[in-house]
């Protein structure tokens, strides 16, 4: 089975589980996936005859794969890390978030979550004059598992795409009129709850970046997060071309030097001026995460502390090497305002 898979799009195993692909490089006949709709009897979506519960923090996601499918957890040699890879044999759907759209702007009954999103995406496509095929939606509403107080999930593909719909919606955001609103204080709080669980770190710092982000919020009172992801032409690496090596774990304090990449998922930061405050002492020149929750966390100029996992970064096809500080893996890692 041929399939290419990248962030957002979601697929099903013949074990009826439904799983996040992550990333936009996956192994050969693989798919780096973490489930997140699993089969329960006892669950609160339901899809024809299934019931399902959603899981989303990390620990949550590894105990039921070590509980269920353990033969989904191998170590990566390229990645040197244990991760989730789906095989593609056991691939019965593939989701694609392109598809989605198109169905809901092709149905003529569409529940009020459905119609929202539609309409949301409608707004965007408008007033940014992007494609339709730019864009999708993922999330429950991708897979016919939502309830009424779902997100909406869009996603947009090509940078170009992205940096219109960007630019708009911090436009929608600064008019009064839109239906597009920023997060209040007490919003946050709640966010802050929820992401605590698996980012800890104080309600301060947390307000000092989710105040300020264009990628979440609210549209007609429910949440949303925009993923900018990289289109096929743009992404350039296959598996083993980078090959990357835990080296520690690590505390930093430095300046953005760059923030251009801050927007897409997977988000990485250019950094300068680095100190290392704890752990392994390595010429860090960036920041990244696979993780949306640290899409623009910081701008160009800012100084920020972050910790994370420190990887070399060889590029085998060019014949350099970086190291890069990883965000995402465990609880602990964060990067908040200096």
């Amino acid at each position: 089975m041929r399939l290419r898979a990248r962030e957002g799009d979601l697929i099903e195993t013949v074990g009826n589980v439904i799983f996040d692909v992550k990333g936009l490089v996956h192994p050969p006949g693989k798919v780096i996936a973490f489930p997140r709709f699993i089969p329960d009897q006892k669950g609160s979506r339901q899809r024809e005859n299934f019931y399902y519960r959603k899981i989303y923090n990390i620990s949550e996601r590894v105990k039921f794969l070590e509980q269920n499918l353990p033969r989904y957890i191998v170590y990566d040699i390229v990645f040197d890390e244990r991760l989730c890879e789906v095989p593609l044999d056991n691939v019965k759907k593939h989701y694609l978030p392109v598809e989605c759209l198109k169905e809901l702007r092709n149905s003529k009954s569409l529940d009020a979550l459905e119609a929202d999103a539609l309409e949301f995406m409608e707004i965007l496509r408008d007033f940014a004059g992007v494609s339709w095929s730019a864009m999708g939606i993922s999330g429950s509403l991708l897979v016919k598992l939502h309830i009424p107080d779902s997100d909406i999930d869009p996603i947009v593909y090509g940078s170009e795409n992205c940096l219109k719909v960007y630019e708009t919606l911090k436009g929608l955001l600064q008019d009064r009129m839109s239906d597009v609103k920023a997060y209040s204080l007490e919003e946050l709080r709640k966010l802050f709850e929820f992401r605590v669980r698996d980012t800890r770190t104080s309600f301060e710092d947390f307000v000092r970046t989710e105040s300020r982000k264009v990628l979440q919020g609210k549209f007609r009172g429910r949440d949303y997060f925009i993923r900018f992801v990289k289109d096929w032409s743009e992404i350039e690496t296959e598996y083993g071309a980078i090959r990357y090596k835990n080296v520690g774990y690590a505390r930093v304090e430095a300046e953005i030097e760059d923030d251009s990449e801050a927007v897409f998922t997977p988000c990485s930061y250019k950094i300068g001026n680095v100190r290392v405050l704890q752990g392994p002492s390595f010429p860090i020149k960036e920041i990244a995460s696979f993780r949306g929750r640290f899409c623009e966390q910081a701008r160009e100029g800012e100084k920020v502390v972050a910790q994370g996992k420190v990887e070399r970064v060889m590029d085998l096809e060019h014949n350099c090497e970086y190291f890069r500080l990883l965000l995402g893996g465990k609880p602990s890692d964060f990067m908040v305002l200096a």
